[in-house]
């Protein structure tokens, strides 16, 4: 059984960084398509940012770019997101998903396992 489990969450202030992380057990990432996605207060859950399998793609919402970076580490099993510049409309529960390989990234919700999420709270 997949699992994954985020960490990496925390209050930073505006302008800030943190870093995000994905630990899964169960399946090897390396073999899998990967995204970040995020929910904030009262809104549905949207798209931040894929990664393709073997890592050779990757997208992310418009509202991220040049900010965010997800990168994965086959080593450690696990997936990231750095995330510079933070907003305070980029507070939400961040949630890691896991996919089938693909060979372009997957930025809708079909995705097969997902993590609990982490929370990041951006002060202004």
């Amino acid at each position: 059984q997949v699992q994954l489990v985020e960490s990496g969450g925390g209050l930073v202030q505006a302008g800030g960084s943190l870093r995000l992380s994905c630990a899964a057990s169960g399946r090897t990432l390396s073999s899998c398509s990967m995204g970040w996605f995020r929910q904030g207060p009262g809104k549905e859950r949207e798209f931040v940012a894929a990664i393709s399998w073997l890592g050779g793609n990757t997208d992310y919402a418009d509202s991220v770019k040049g900010r965010f970076t997800i990168s994965r580490d086959n080593d450690k099993n696990s997936l990231y997101l750095q995330m510079n510049s933070l907003k305070p409309e980029d507070t939400a529960v961040y949630y890691c998903a896991e996919n089938r390989p693909t060979l372009v990234p997957i930025t809708t919700t079909s995705y097969d396992h997902w993590g609990q999420g982490t929370q990041v709270t951006v002060s202004s």
